[in-house]
């Protein structure tokens, strides 16, 4: 991976000042560092060195006429096929960004973007019209952030990069931005914490001319209503692991050493296991903890050993924590919440020791209904269109009866998007009006949608509408956790998951194969069932987690108590008592508080 700063339309920045500010993103590309500039666009990259390594692969890159300049941040794994389609051309080397070079001169710049499978930022600048453009990967997996001030953009990879650039060093914080963080535990695209800062959403290409016109186009995404014509589950089975097996061999694409994370749940397994048929001597790396609920390290060796893997194994404790945290919660270059980027920074450290790229296994869980919130919303649906008043009665005879073991809470909101936008929110309303009593009146921005979708009283309809809303939502923090943690390590982490043609696939397969009660991610399962029989499922998801909650009131304590009790978060508007309330309940065990504070200190170490 790499990272790229630039500006268009701007007072040219001097420098020694414009390199100081790309090198806040040196971890993402310690290998090579160039710039670019004329008139009216300034840029600079660093790059991590996956494919072609030679000065061949260096950027910016100009396309062979000149008239393109382009800044690359991803791999694309067809760009070989890409060559075979483009007319005969004197390639200097065989990076990917070379292809994408030709091919803007052959195709336009549309054409070239929806013809890329893999994961990418792109920046693109055409000197002929004096436009550029910012372009994202279909499934959002290498971030694209910018700031926009009159007519002048500044874009980058990470986003304190844009933030600290001279026309935003100062710009307020956006208080609906801010209440939508706090809501959700990241920043969804297209929002920036700050006024005038913005991401480029997944699929979108974003054009900038010099007088000011913008235009957004949206190349790519997720189906609101596909038609689900895979409705047989063993056909479902052979035509996932054929093409999760494509997508694999695709990925294995590197001039480089490449390994792979290795946990103990579905989704790695899998990954690892088509990896290991394609590649021999295949190193796998992963990380438990020294908590019982939380450490799948003996599940993941079983893996491992079932497939005669070499493994890395990484067991932390509390004290480890304290040494690593501070060099992890550098990787914060923008507000995320999720406590997960520590085990994920670790991995992703130990890997690096050994290899410069790593399969991983995101993306699963989204496609393939892997979480207990599908069925959650899914168990309620006969009743969700009923008046409030008889689901209250429902939810109350159903709580006598059986302790609510047939329906849940989730009866009792307005709507079937409600209840689950709820299910992502861990900063309850009680609690984040205390600590932030000015947000009470503000309303979450306008054009946020997520979870507006229709209530239905079909099962596939509604666990669609709720994948595409986990497309959109959950996966893009899980992405942005796993981008961060691992590019401060400058290790490269690929997701066959999300190749273009296994999400496109995922769309057309009816979601009630993979979802329903005591049912997650059933194709997966069954398909790891027959390539690793000896390790048998245990239907427990764990997650890539740590147990927070005790070292917060334990080891780790003092850390959080330097942060969120200095007054340091006065400039977000914080009641300060309402906050040292909320640890004492906390380390006394009188309730468990681990992710608003978490969500407050993320906020605070993210923001300069």
């Amino acid at each position: 991976m790499c990272g790229f700063l630039g500006q268009f339309n701007c007072t040219k920045l001097p420098q020694e000042q414009f390199a100081s500010l790309l090198a806040t993103s040196k971890n993402r590309g310690p290998d090579q560092t160039g710039f670019w500039s004329n008139e009216y666009v300034q840029m600079g990259f660093n790059r991590l060195s996956i494919l072609e390594p030679t000065s061949a692969g260096d950027q910016p890159m100009l396309s062979p006429s000149g008239r393109f300049v382009v800044l690359f941040n991803g791999e694309v794994y067809n760009h070989k096929r890409l060559r075979e389609k483009l007319p005969q051309t004197n390639y200097k080397g065989n990076s990917d960004t070379e292809t994408i070079s030709v091919a803007l001169e052959n195709w336009g710049v549309k054409d070239t973007i929806i013809s890329l499978d893999g994961m990418f930022a792109i920046v693109i600048f055409d000197r002929q019209s004096k436009t550029i453009f910012l372009a994202r990967d279909f499934a959002g997996i290498k971030p694209l952030f910018f700031g926009q001030y009159a007519n002048q953009i500044v874009f980058g990879s990470q986003y304190d990069q844009v933030q600290q650039h001279p026309l935003f060093k100062n710009a307020p914080i956006d208080p609906q931005v801010l209440k939508l963080f706090l809501k959700q535990h990241f920043m969804p695209a297209p929002y920036g914490l700050h006024q005038g800062l913005a991401q480029v959403k997944p699929g979108e290409i974003i054009k900038f001319a010099l007088g000011g016109k913008v235009e957004n186009t949206r190349y790519w995404e997720a189906p609101s209503s596909p038609q689900f014509e895979i409705t047989n589950p063993l056909k479902a089975e052979r035509l996932v692991q054929e093409e999760l097996q494509s997508c694999v061999r695709d990925q294995l694409l590197s001039d480089v050493p490449l390994g792979a994370f290795l946990s103990g749940g579905v989704d790695s397994p899998l990954i690892c296991s088509f990896a290991a048929q394609e590649k021999a001597n295949l190193k796998v790396f992963s990380i438990g903890s020294d908590s019982t609920v939380h450490d799948e390290s003996e599940r993941s060796h079983s893996f491992a050993k079932a497939m005669d893997l070499d493994q890395e194994l990484w067991k932390l404790d509390s004290k480890e924590v304290i040494e690593h945290w501070e060099n992890a919660m550098n990787a914060l270059h923008e507000p995320l919440a999720d406590f997960s980027i520590l085990p994920t920074y670790l991995v992703s450290k130990l890997a690096k020791k050994h290899v410069s790229v790593a399969l991983s296994g995101d993306g699963g869980d989204e496609l393939f209904f892997g979480y207990q919130r599908f069925w959650s919303v899914g168990k309620n649906i006969r009743f969700q269109h009923w008046p409030k008043l008889m689901r209250m009665g429902l939810y109350g005879w159903d709580k006598y009866r059986s302790g609510n073991r047939n329906l849940n809470s989730v009866l009792l909101t307005s709507s079937q998007g409600e209840a689950h936008e709820l299910l992502h929110s861990r900063f309850k309303d009680e609690w984040l009006y205390k600590v932030f009593p000015d947000l009470q009146s503000v309303k979450l921005p306008e054009d946020w949608d997520l979870y507006n979708y229709s209530n239905s009283s079909n099962q596939s309809v509604l666990l669609n509408n709720m994948r595409k809303a986990e497309f959109y939502g959950m996966m893009q923090k899980t992405l942005r956790k796993v981008d961060l943690a691992s590019m401060e390590n400058s290790l490269e982490v690929r997701v066959p998951f999300l190749n273009k043609k296994l999400i496109e696939l995922s769309f057309k397969i009816d979601p009630e194969l993979n979802s329903g009660k005591n049912k997650k991610k059933q194709i997966l399962k069954n398909i790891i069932a027959h390539r690793i029989p000896q390790v048998p499922d245990d239907n427990v998801k764990r997650g890539f987690s740590i147990p927070l909650d005790s070292w917060m009131r334990e080891d780790l304590k003092p850390v959080f108590s330097d942060v969120l009790l200095s007054g340091q978060m006065d400039r977000f508007g914080v009641n300060q008592h309402a906050v040292e309330s909320m640890m004492t309940e906390h380390s006394s065990e009188l309730a468990s508080h681990k992710w608003p504070l978490f969500t407050l200190y993320a906020l605070q170490s993210s923001i300069s």
